[in-house]
Parts: C-alpha cells; structure tokens; sequence
C-alpha cells in the first residue's frame, strides 16, 4: 500500500440571491403539486447553500467527493421540474470540466445531494452552479497536502424514525405533512431505523484536522433553525455542519452525504404543540458525531474506484393501480350517503357520548326517574345519536382516506407522465464504489430505504460500508421488492419496477468483489 495520500478541501456558497415570489417561478404543471401556501411567498434566504468538496490522491487514484445543499442532482426530467435544483446534463457538464481542469477522471467525481426540502430552485443559473462547484473543487486541488486518514462511526437514535408504519391490515402507512397519523389502534409496528452514523477523519500530518465526513440517514424535513417555513435553509444539516467546524477548529471543512434515508424523517417533523428545532436537531447529532469522531485514529491509506452501469425497469403497473385507486374512491364515495350530521351537530354529541358515556343527555337522576315512570325516551334518543356519531365518525375517516388516494392518483399519473415521456422499459442508474482504507460508499442515484442499506451492509466483506443516497443522478424512491405490495408512499413515489433490487444487489456484489 502507498503510505502516502495527499487531500484538500473547499467550500463555496451557492445560494440564490434572486428576488420574486415562488409562484412566479414556476410552470403551471409545477404548481399543482406544491403546496398552495408557499405559492405566494417572497424568496427569503434563511442560512446559506454550499458545494463542499474533498480531493482525495494516493498516487494510483485521485477522488473527489463533492456535497451540495440541493434536494436532488440532476432531476427536472425525472421530477417534471419539481425538483430543478440542477440541470439534467450538470453530472456530464461538470466531470468534463473537471477533467479538462484538473485531469481527474470523470469517473471518481462524486456528488451527493443533502435533500434539503424547499421549493421550487433555490440555486443560481446552471452555468454559474457549475463554474461555483468547479471553483469548490479547484479550492481543494489547490490546498492539497499529505494527510492521514481514519475511519469510525458513531450512533444516535433519539432524532429520527422510520416514517412508515406497518399496520394491522398487512399495508404500509407513511406519516408525512400530508398524511397525518392513523388512528393508533390500527399501527403494528414501525419498519427500522439505522442508528450508525459513518465517520471519514481526514488529519494533516501534524495532527490538525483537514476535513471531516459522516454520513447519515435522514430527509432534511424540520426547515430553517430560525423556525420560518418556505424559505432557502440547509436545514440542520447546515447546522451540523457549522457545529463541526466551529467546535473542531483547525479551518476543518466538514461535509455531509446521505445515507439511506428514504423512509427516515425526524422524529418531530408533525409536532404541532412546540417547533420543529432544526437548530436543536443538528446540534445534537453534531455531539454524536464527535463523540465518533474523537475515538478515530489516522493513518495512510489508500483508494479505489469501481463504478457499474445498471439498468433498471420502469415500472407497468400504475395504470392498473389508478384503475383500483378510482374505483377505490367511487365506492368510499357513495357510502358517505346517509351521513346525517354536520360538523356543528357532530362535536358536542360526540365530546357528550364520550365524556359520560352512561348518563350523555342529562343528569343521571333524570334518566332514573324517566326509567321509574317507564318513560326510555332518553335511550332512545341516545341510540339514535349514537348511531349518527359513529356513521359521521366512519364518514370522516372515509374523507381522510380519499384525500390521501387522491394524493396517490396525482403521484402515480405524474409518474405515468414520466415513463410515458422517458419512452424505454428501463433507465439506466450509475453505482459506484468508493474505497477509503477499510471503508467502502456505494453511491445510488436514488433514495434509498434503509432496509436495503442494511441488505448492503450484510453482504459488505468491509469493516465500514455506507450508502450514499441522491448521489450522480436522481431516480426517486427505491424500496425493497417486499414493500411494493403493502402500497406506502416511497412504493406510490417510485418510478421504477420491483425487479429493480434484484439488478441492484447483484451490482453491489460485483463492486465489492472487485474492490
């Protein structure tokens, strides 16, 4: 093994400074799937956007790894636009130029998107987004010196949960803005949640910190730590990043990649009672991982790069799943016939019946004596009221579920759209390796569920095996083959085949073989 690895490391804002509301920004196609409050918001820059980026040679291999605060990297077609963060040629456009530059072959440049949600573009034009990411780059070539390297990993389990709950009726169920929580008698069980955050220690060789990497599962889904809603923030993983650096020192760049964090979401993202506390969040995962960070002993290292193109199939079911959602939906809607209360007669019933569920209508002395004088037009009276709440009640949840089909119907004919337009049975997806020493990231060009990354893990002949998500590309969701059945929302927001875990298994065997 070479002893010796040189790295460096740069960071350069690449917030949006433009001026406007969000409506103005967007198609008419855009529009109806975002949320009609942000419609009419100013653009408002909370905390800035960065492409970071860490240059890695051990004399066989040069590596870039480069991070951005973006929801996805090169998604508009995928996304009919509702992600534009980067334009669909920004991974060609910037390996070519990093090549032509820096004579790094385009290959072992990797980008990975943070997932930071905000609406619509939050960046600058595609040509200045990738003259700003070179600059990042050139940062980090410029500065490169010998270093050492160490790999470790930390845990925290308290921030975040798997959003989809498997419920009693053998469906999934996921808890996001749109989709409040179902009733909890109905919930079995959560799916799992990765608590291991992996951690890259880049040191100069007098023992000053260089750079630092981790990556972790999560969806970027709390907002700004000022606590405002629809305005450009990196979320807490900005403050994560700034908590790093600051209590690391040293001008140590810290750089964040996604894990597999498809169905992870914070676990107070629905809080309605306190804030979201973004700022909070990502102080406390900045203390797990130092924790991690501090036991990590460097030392020379060396890299290697396996990259695989797959192919993985559409999917050619939505037309037959809309089919079942409508009918679905003409069914639910004819049994709100007979529904006899309105929402104003429905409230003071249903807080009487449940708050003295024995004497609801009166006092309990006047239900006696009525019973003494055989006087029963008090039960009567209560089966009747009692019959109108529970078929308002079976109405109301009636209502929530067509609500969220009709959500599901919008997803799945957008999707449709897609593959109707993309016009192939397949689309191909780039997997990578990346070796650090005794560490290995697979990049995937979707989000990943945390299942699969603990499928990968199992397979993995490596001491330290990380996924990282949205990196080179952006193909949506991507759940495991057993969850397409059970019909949760990454399932309804996946373009792609069940089949698709199969290919991608056997990709991931073969770049850890050649590894």
């Amino acid at each position: 093994m070479n002893n010796t690895i040189l790295a460096g490391s740069g960071k350069v804002d690449i917030t949006c400074r433009d001026k406007g509301v969000w409506k103005d920004l967007l198609s008419e196609k855009v529009k109806k799937h975002i949320p009609k409050e942000y419609l009419e918001k100013e653009i408002a820059v909370d905390d800035p956007l960065f492409a970071r980026a860490l240059a890695l040679d051990d004399g066989n291999e040069k590596v870039v790894l480069i991070t951005m605060d973006v929801t996805a990297i090169g998604a508009r077609t995928i996304s009919q636009n509702i992600l534009s963060d980067s334009a669909d040629d920004f991974m060609p456009k910037l390996r070519g130029r990093l090549e032509r530059d820096f004579n790094i072959p385009g290959g072992n440049v990797s980008v990975c998107a943070s997932h930071t949600h905000q609406v619509p573009r939050m960046l600058c034009s595609d040509e200045e987004q990738i003259n700003k990411v070179a600059e990042a780059v050139k940062l980090a070539i410029d500065s490169m010196e010998p270093v050492t390297v160490g790999i470790g990993s930390g845990k925290e389990d308290r921030l975040t949960f798997n959003r989809t709950m498997m419920m009693k009726d053998g469906t999934d169920y996921t808890l996001r803005s749109c989709n409040p929580p179902p009733p909890d008698n109905e919930v079995e069980a959560l799916r799992p949640v990765d608590p291991e955050i992996g951690i890259i220690r880049v040191d100069r060789l007098d023992g000053s910190p260089l750079a630092v990497v981790y990556d972790f599962g999560c969806h970027l889904l709390l907002g700004s730590p000022k606590g405002t809603g629809g305005h450009i923030t990196a979320d807490h993983v900005g403050v994560t990043l700034k908590y790093l650096e600051e209590r690391i020192g040293g001008n140590v760049t810290a750089l964040f990649i996604q894990g597999a964090g498809g169905d992870i979401a914070e676990v107070n993202k629905c809080d309605i009672e306190q804030t979201r506390g973004s700022a909070e969040f990502g102080e406390k995962l900045g203390k797990s991982i130092l924790e991690g960070y501090g036991k990590i002993t460097t030392g020379p290292t060396n890299l290697k790069v396996v990259t695989k193109n797959a192919e993985f199939p559409f999917r050619t079911d939505i037309p037959d799943i809309i089919a079942s959602l409508k009918q679905e939906q003409a069914e639910m809607q004819a049994s709100l016939r007979y529904t006899s209360l309105d929402f104003k007669a429905f409230l003071p019933l249903y807080l009487k019946y449940k708050l003295h569920p024995e004497y609801p209508s009166h006092w309990a002395y006047r239900y006696l004596q009525a019973r003494d004088c055989g006087n029963r037009d008090f039960e009567k009276m209560d089966e009747r009221n009692k019959v109108a709440v529970e078929k308002y009640l079976d109405s109301l949840h009636k209502m929530e579920m067509m609500a969220r089909n009709e959500e599901k119907i919008a997803t799945l004919t957008k999707h449709q759209e897609i593959i109707g337009e993309i016009g192939t049975a397949t689309v191909p997806a780039e997997i990578k390796g990346i070796k650090v020493g005794e560490c290995v990231l697979i990049t995937a060009p979707m989000e990943v569920l945390s299942e699969v990354g603990f499928n990968v893990k199992k397979i993995s002949p490596f001491k330290y095996t990380y996924i990282v998500s949205i990196a080179n590309g952006y193909l949506h969701y991507s759940p495991p083959a057993s969850y397409y059945p059970r019909g949760g929302y990454e399932v309804t927001e996946c373009l792609l085949a069940p089949e698709w875990e199969k290919v991608f298994m056997k990709t991931v065997e073969n770049i850890f073989r050649e590894l």
